[in-house]
Parts: C-alpha cells; sequence; structure tokens
C-alpha cells in the first residue's frame, strides 16, 4: 500500500512539473472581492520561479460601520491547464487593524490590530498581450482578535498588467 501511495505522488508530481507555465516576472492591477473583509485590494504578483510566486494584497475600507486595512502576502504554484488557462493554489497570512466606528454593532474588543492565516484557490487566463483575468476563492482563518472568532470567504475577480 506504501509503494502504490508513493507511486501515485510520484505520477502526481512529474505531471504537474511537466505542464509547467512559465509566470510573468510582475503583475500590477486589482483584486475585486467582497465578504466581510476590506473589498477591493491593490494586488501585486512576483514571479518567483517558473511556476511559483508571491502575491502582495493591500487593501483598506472606510464604511458606515468600520474602517479597515488589511496587507495579505501569499505563495502560490501555478499550474497550466491549457492554452492560457491556468489554475493556482497556495497559502499565506495577513496582518491589519480595524477601528468600529458603530456602537450599537461594534464590539470595542474587535478594534485594533489582527492577524490571519489564508489560503487561496484559482483559476486565470494568460492572454497573448499583457493583461491577466483570475477568479480566486480565498479563506481567511482567524488567528488575533477581529477574524479570531470567524471564518471567511472571499471570492474576488482579479485584473492585473503584467510586465
Amino acid at each position: 500500500m506504501k509503494k502504490l501511495v508513493l507511486l501515485a505522488l510520484c505520477i502526481f508530481g512529474f505531471s504537474l512539473s511537466s505542464q509547467a507555465q512559465s509566470v510573468a516576472e510582475n503583475a500590477l492591477g486589482l483584486r475585486l472581492g467582497g465578504s466581510d473583509g476590506v473589498g477591493t485590494e491593490i494586488s501585486y504578483q512576483r514571479g518567483l520561479s517558473e511556476n511559483n510566486r508571491l502575491e502582495l494584497d493591500l487593501g483598506w475600507r472606510n464604511g458606515k460601520h468600520y474602517d479597515a486595512f488589511k496587507l495579505t502576502g501569499l505563495y502560490h504554484w501555478v499550474w497550466n491547464i491549457e492554452g492560457g488557462f491556468n489554475w493556482y493554489a497556495g497559502f499565506g497570512a495577513g496582518i491589519g487593524s480595524v477601528d468600529g466606528n458603530d456602537d450599537d454593532r461594534w464590539d470595542d474588543d474587535d478594534n485594533g490590530l489582527f492577524v490571519n492565516a489564508a489560503g487561496n484557490i484559482g483559476i486565470e487566463y494568460d492572454f497573448d498581450f499583457p493583461l491577466l483575468l483570475s477568479l480566486d476563492f480565498r479563506p481567511e482563518f482567524g488567528v488575533i482578535n477581529y477574524y479570531g472568532d470567524d471564518v471567511d470567504f472571499d471570492i474576488a475577480l482579479g485584473i492585473r498588467y503584467q510586465f
């Protein structure tokens, strides 16, 4: 049984490495999301190798009930599906601050610094010209403060210029 599992993992690993897609050196744009998070984020991706990259997203919100900002860093593995279509998965963390404005809906214990852990999975299309469109799903798990008792599921559309 152990040999069968090891063989399956080797075949899976070789098939992923044989379909490696070249990742752009840099990409900058917007990640348009929702959830209870910060909404739209400025997004930067930096290629680390042929099929790995680092993504940094900075979001902020000035709302009726709270003001917040968040910086999220993610490490991605990217695999080619066919042509310009890729899928990716990764993990990372976020740090930010929140300030509640509404005494009726906001607990003062939730104000201040927060830290969360994040996963990410998505699909993207890399056009022949320097545009990258993506749709991803990002669950965020609270570690400290505001997100400490919550799990947020963020779905977002990414539009990035590659250079």
